[in-house]
């Protein structure tokens, strides 16, 4: 198997923000550290598991992103595996490990 380079990816994302660029624009009109109060407090994060992450800003991004697109956990966290681009959006790598829960 082919392993992606850094430019690879980088050559995938303008592809695809070419084709929709809503997310990209949403991260520079939106300042989510602004909002999380808020969206903690009508959207809890579930609790993490010990050798998880604690809930950070990814997280309450992710909840914002699927409220407004109305996805449930489930489906959320199954775009985040699938989608490059809601990983770019929530700041992720592909190394990175996606939290299991929002």
């Amino acid at each position: 198997m082919t392993q992606l380079s850094m430019f690879d990816t980088e050559k995938q994302l303008e592809k695809i923000y070419e084709i929709n660029d809503f997310l990209p624009k949403l991260s520079v009109f939106v300042d989510f550290e602004h909002f999380r109060p808020l969206i903690d407090q009508h959207c809890p994060v579930k609790p993490q598991p010990k050798d998880g992450k604690s809930p950070t800003i990814t997280s309450s991004s992710a909840k914002f992103l699927s409220s407004n697109i109305y996805l449930s956990d489930e489906q959320t966290e199954l775009q985040i595996h699938d989608r490059l681009s809601f990983q770019h959006f929530l700041g992720l790598t592909r190394a990175d490990k996606i939290p299991a829960s929002f």
